[in-house]
């Protein structure tokens, strides 16, 4: 199914959850925050095992001291009491404070030369984070450049083959007109070539809107909808594939209007995303059923199938670009549900995938049936005030 066409209006800004960039940078913070612990822990490992060897340095030394001390007191072997006994006290007394103080000193000495260390350590660690955020910024501006250039080149690109598929529809109606009729060979094989330009024509719309995506710009134009018709509808799109393939297609709304203020567009892009999937991995007599659910404050939409379901491990990796539940499936893009979840996303809501109620899967969103109003502010309040005055004083 063609992405719906885009009415001008005003662009909303997208909330959009952490992009590639915040990501790196996340992931850059987180590393030189192990980088610096791990040299914390080894760097204090390294001193604690120095303190160790210089310690037990000493504490031979003081043992020898002491054992030699000993000996000479043997040697000597004079009365206790004596004036030698007294100066060799009083020597000894000197020699150990300068002992003292010289360790002091050591020590004093030691610290500094640490203290030196780290902080030339911490100084070399900013110039290399310096030039590594100059490089980074570097590579960026480049992948920027290259990135609009490809934006570029892609949305030319997007906008020429569209014509050229519009050639190739309006060319089949004319086929059609001039006497090719739907139960003829030359029919079906315009029926065909229809439904390979509508495939090309949704796949050229995804990735524009991949780009729109990666660029910050999905535009949301939010308007007064009724949500239940806007289900039917994009239900109604696919009944005749369901039949062709033999799958019953149904659909439960409420009786009353559901009025919600989303994208229209967007929405129904969502919902056409969700049913053609489950459509497509819901084999021939299974079922697939749609609904929609009015809370005060929110709309919950889902889409059920009855196919082989999804995986646990795969249920939020399907919503990622380019992953599909089979590596090898060829059925799709794997960008349906990435860009669903952005337009979701974009809309204040979530979307998640689980396991139906009859087996297969469930795949279901929630979003807030009014869009989000700017909080007032007492800068608004004044304004709003000063031109009541002025109104009243004309």
């Amino acid at each position: 199914m063609p992405s719906p066409k885009r009415r001008p209006g005003r662009a909303a800004p997208p909330r959009r959850g952490p992009t590639e960039r915040v990501k790196t940078d996340r992931s850059l913070r987180a590393e030189r925050k192990k980088t610096d612990d791990a040299r914390k822990v080894n760097r204090a490992k390294a001193e604690q095992a120095a303190d160790g060897v210089l310690g037990q340095a000493r504490s031979m030394a003081d043992a020898v001291l002491t054992a030699s001390r000993s000996k000479a007191d043997r040697v000597s072997a004079r009365p206790r009491g004596s004036e030698a006994t007294r100066v060799v006290a009083v020597e000894r007394a000197r020699a150990d404070r300068v002992l003292s103080r010289t360790r002091a000193i050591a020590d004093g000495d030691l610290r500094g030369i640490r203290l030196h260390e780290a902080a030339a350590l911490v100084e070399l660690l900013v110039h290399e984070r310096a030039a590594t955020d100059a490089d980074l910024l570097t590579e960026r501006a480049r992948s920027d450049a290259a990135l609009a250039h490809r934006d570029d080149f892609l949305g030319i690109v997007a906008h020429d083959v569209r014509n050229l598929l519009n050639g190739v529809v309006l060319n089949l109606e004319v086929m059609r007109a001039g006497g090719v009729g739907p139960g003829d060979r030359g029919g079906v094989a315009a029926d065909r070539i229809r439904r390979a330009v509508a495939r090309m024509t949704r796949l050229i719309g995804d990735l524009v809107d991949i780009t729109s995506i990666n660029a910050g710009k999905l535009s949301m134009d939010r308007s007064a909808v009724d949500a239940g018709a806007l289900l039917a509808e994009a239900v109604d799109t696919f009944l005749p594939a369901a039949e062709e393939k033999g799958t019953a297609l149904s659909v439960r709304v409420p009786a009353a209007p559901v009025d919600a203020e989303i994208d229209r567009g967007r929405i129904l892009q969502v919902l056409a995303n969700l049913i053609s999937n489950a459509l497509k991995f819901t084999p021939g007599g299974g079922t697939v059923s749609a609904g929609v659910d009015a809370g005060r404050a929110n709309l919950r939409f889902w889409v059920d199938d009855t196919g082989p379901g999804i995986p646990a491990a795969m249920r939020k990796a399907v919503f990622e670009r380019f992953r599909q539940v089979g590596g090898n499936d060829r059925r799709g893009q794997g960008l349906g549900l990435y860009i669903s979840k952005c337009i979701v996303d974009a809309h204040g809501g979530r979307i998640w995938a689980e396991t139906g109620p009859d087996g297969g899967t469930r795949v279901q969103f929630t979003i807030p049936r009014r869009s989000p109003r700017r909080r007032r502010t007492s800068r608004d309040v004044n304004r709003r005030r000063a031109g009541t005055r002025r109104a009243d004083r004309a």
